[in-house]
């Protein structure tokens, strides 16, 4: 005859047994279930890729919707999982790699969106997509509410120039005179496409100051010269998608 108390044991042991197995078993599906576009993905591409993939910006397609990045899901898949996007030309194995405003994405990130395209990149429920983000109307001043205006002080406008279709990229520099009389110092500066047609066809754009006084530095007077190369050509600022403009400290700035 068995022991009474022995029973007892068995059964809380085995008892105890199933309760430990069950939480397991629900955390293991729950961690290779297949990623939905609204609860997982569209996170990702608001925080790392959106600033360029959306409509009227630079990138050739907008990821903001379902609609509009499915169709695209295989070559996400590829240029995700290569590290060609979004643009980080950082050395993952080699020097230092935390940086203030990183865009590229982490190895988790990573694995989602080649689980969700593995998995048949599923929309899932609308109730998980994220709120959208409201982007800037780019077309306007970053910069000129800061300082109590509703545009800056001077404005050059660079000579118009159109881009034929299908064409290879092309380097367009026209030279502007500042109209300036006088010495001035420059508190901030912007630069910007001056339609959104342009926006979604200019790479970058670099505006040099040429001085033409015959005491101006050498590199000031000829941009294009050697002196010019090796001091940097005379760069005033460089713009790029998701870049603001310039903004010197106080009692500070460039002398235009």
């Amino acid at each position: 005859m068995s022991n009474p108390k022995t029973c007892i044991w068995r059964y809380i042991t085995a008892g105890a047994l199933v309760l430990i197995v069950a939480p397991l078993t629900a955390f293991s599906a729950e961690t290779n279930a297949t990623p939905t576009f609204t609860k997982d993905i569209a996170p990702i591409f608001q925080a790392k890729c959106e600033s360029c993939h959306r409509p009227d910006s630079i990138a050739p397609m907008s990821l903001v919707t379902y609609e509009q990045s499915r169709p695209y899901a295989r070559a996400i898949k590829d240029r995700v999982a290569s590290r060609q996007m979004p643009p980080w030309h950082m050395d993952k194995t080699m020097g230092i790699q935390k940086y203030k405003n990183d865009r590229s994405l982490t190895d988790a990130e990573i694995d989602t969106v080649v689980r969700w395209v593995d998995g048949g990149a599923p929309k899932g429920d609308a109730k998980d997509m994220p709120q959208a983000i409201q982007w800037p109307a780019e077309q306007g001043w970053n910069y000129a509410e800061m300082f109590g205006q509703k545009e800056p002080d001077l404005i050059i406008r660079a000579t118009p120039y159109t881009q034929k279709a299908g064409a290879q990229d092309a380097w367009w520099k026209p030279s502007v005179p500042t109209g300036l009389t006088e010495a001035r110092w420059v508190r901030a500066i912007e630069i910007r496409p001056g339609s959104v047609k342009g926006r979604k066809i200019t790479h970058h754009a670099i505006a040099r100051l040429q001085q033409n006084e015959a005491n101006a530095p050498p590199e000031l007077r000829d941009p294009d010269g050697a002196a010019a190369a090796a001091a940097g050509g005379g760069i005033f600022m460089e713009w790029a998608v998701g870049k603001q403009g310039e903004m010197m400290r106080p009692n500070s700035g460039k002398l235009m």
